[in-house]
């Protein structure tokens, strides 16, 4: 997973020393200005549940039953949002008034595979991205600073759309619990996209 998770400082200069200053807002040379995440619902373990009885609570829920399965009454698998929230010293949502700012990502492949409707490991998410790549260089600036406009120009009107609403936030994540990854979708079930005939000969190659 290209940066996955990522640090964005702006300064002349660049060392470890000048890094571990500017983590702690130390520095006058060098400045942290952002992080790039994943979503942290995809994790395996972000919300609390029981996998064998398909069971998934966030921790609000998961008080109500006493951290017990709804289901057979065994103790769930409490997750990392359970976790972060009897640790917090705010409420939910709550912004520190001293924190970096933060933009959340989604891999480009994984990107490419929901306009698609393909697996990861489709051939035609692979000639997709290659082509995106090859035309625009790398994948943090596709996802980041490649405008709308010159992805739809190139021929890639739904994967620019996609990418459009990962940045506005704009998508559904189902969490990850008990050892099953969390799922985002960017397009509805429903939501028929037209795909481009771009696109469809990138499938055959």
């Amino acid at each position: 997973k290209i940066a996955r998770e990522a640090n964005v400082f702006q300064g002349e200069k660049i060392s470890y020393n000048l890094i571990r200053d500017a983590i702690m807002k130390k520095s006058d040379e060098l400045k942290l200005v952002k992080t790039i995440e994943f979503s942290p619902e995809e994790g395996k373990y972000h919300w609390d549940g029981h996998r064998l009885c398909g069971i998934v609570l966030n921790p609000e829920d998961s008080l109500k039953y006493n951290n017990l399965c709804p289901h057979c009454g065994k103790m769930l698998t409490i997750g990392v949002a359970n976790r972060v929230m009897k640790l917090s010293d705010r409420k939910q949502k709550e912004k520190s008034t001293n924190a970096v700012p933060f933009v959340k990502i989604i891999p480009l492949e994984e990107l490419v595979a929901d306009v698609l409707k393909f697996g990861v490991g489709a051939k035609a998410v692979k000639d997709n991205y290659n082509k995106l790549i090859k035309i625009f260089g790398n994948e943090l600036k596709i996802l980041l600073e490649v405008k709308k406009e010159e992805i739809i120009k190139a021929g890639f009107p739904e994967i620019a759309e996609g990418i459009e609403r990962v940045r506005q936030g704009n998508i559904q994540i189902n969490p990850g619990y008990d050892g099953e990854f969390g799922k985002i979708n960017i397009f509805g079930e429903n939501e028929q996209l037209k795909i481009t005939k771009t696109q469809e000969t990138l499938w055959t190659l």
